[in-house]
């Protein structure tokens, strides 16, 4: 009977670590997944739109090497944007206000994995963010950081745009 309790135990702990996508307002519904094709054409940073901000998702996969790797989704205020796949980048258009984003891995070979972060977009301004997974064979991390605009406008100009939509 312990031993039945320890293990209910451990089994209720080991699901509680990881939250599931749906119960954060950040992110979007969990059955929505993207098709993402990368533009390799060159590309300029956009003026953000008359009233509102612009907001840069880059991820950086650390390698060119992208057969495998998952795609990243992101949301914002509960609605996902879209998604990049390998070392990519996506714009977006933002009302001014505080906004609240959500990144999550587009996998099933993957352990889920969900990272947050909010700002207070101004209109006119220009924001980056960068995500990265970061895996071992004891650690497997996705994190979102804002990044700096000279970071920005360098890895703008190496990485492909990412044109996502989601999948019917």
């Amino acid at each position: 009977m312990r031993i039945a309790v320890f293990v209910l135990f451990f089994a209720a702990s080991a699901f509680a670590q990881v939250p599931p996508v749906a119960s954060t307002a950040a992110c979007g519904h969990e059955n929505v997944s993207f098709k993402v094709k990368l533009d390799e054409s060159p590309h300029t940073l956009a003026q953000p739109d008359p009233g509102k901000a612009r907001v840069y998702f880059f991820h950086d996969a650390g390698t060119n090497s992208t057969v495998g790797y998952p795609t990243v989704k992101l949301a914002i205020d509960g609605t996902w944007v879209g998604a990049n796949h390998g070392n990519s980048y996506f714009p977006v258009s933002v009302e001014p206000g505080e906004h609240r984003v959500c990144v999550t891995l587009q996998s099933s070979f993957v352990a889920q994995r969900v990272e947050l972060a909010h700002f207070t977009a101004e209109a006119g301004k220009v924001y980056y963010y960068r995500t990265q997974l970061v895996m071992s064979r004891s650690v497997e991390l996705l994190e979102l950081d804002p990044i700096d605009s000279d970071q920005g406008k360098y890895l703008t100009a190496f990485f492909p745009l990412s044109v996502s939509s989601p999948k019917k």
